[in-house]
């Protein structure tokens, strides 16, 4: 999904970049309103997937811990179970807890070890779907600046037209 949101503002500089520059203005252009709307609601709609695959990641990953902790708590149980049922020399009794404790204390840090990457992993999709937002909301400020100015300048150049035709009418006309 983020390759198309991707490509999707790929696509929106490209049309934007290859646009043609209007007389005068070689920073300004003029774009296809209809295909620049269509990539922007593509895109508006290829958002929501990146934020709910951010968030069934969140979701795994904290299923993923608990699973994690249950399975931590079922073989300390196991283990407490086992150095119980050892009867015998306190050597016996002794290696049972410490193969118990280690057992817990491996788990333990495989369960850290899981949660940091899940986090790293969460967090990098996160960042990349804001940059992709961020980059967005950049094109879209920077399209909407260029459309507002060479409105602009189109209407001012409509009036200055019209008005030097009422002009030429009113000389002829005395």
């Amino acid at each position: 999904m983020a390759n198309d949101v991707q490509y999707l503002i790929d696509m929106l500089y490209e049309m934007i970049d290859g646009a043609k520059g209007v007389l005068m203005s070689p920073d300004k252009c003029i774009i296809v309103r209809e295909d620049a709307l269509d990539l922007l609601d593509e895109l508006k709609g290829q958002l929501p997937l990146e934020l709910k695959k951010a968030q069934d990641l969140i979701r795994a990953r904290d299923e993923f811990v608990d699973s994690a902790k249950k399975e931590a708590e079922k073989i300390r149980r196991q283990a407490d179970l086992d150095a119980k049922t050892i009867v015998g020399e306190s050597e016996i009794t002794r290696a049972a807890r410490d193969k118990a404790h280690d057992i817990l204390r491996r788990a333990e840090e495989r369960s850290k070890a899981m949660v940091t990457v899940t986090n790293e992993y969460t967090d990098d999709a996160l960042r990349r779907t804001e940059e992709a937002l961020q980059m967005a909301l950049e094109e879209l400020r920077e399209s909407r600046a260029r459309f507002r100015a060479v409105s602009n300048e189109q209407l001012q150049a409509q009036r200055a037209k019209l008005e030097a035709q009422a002009s030429d009418g009113e000389k002829r006309s005395s």
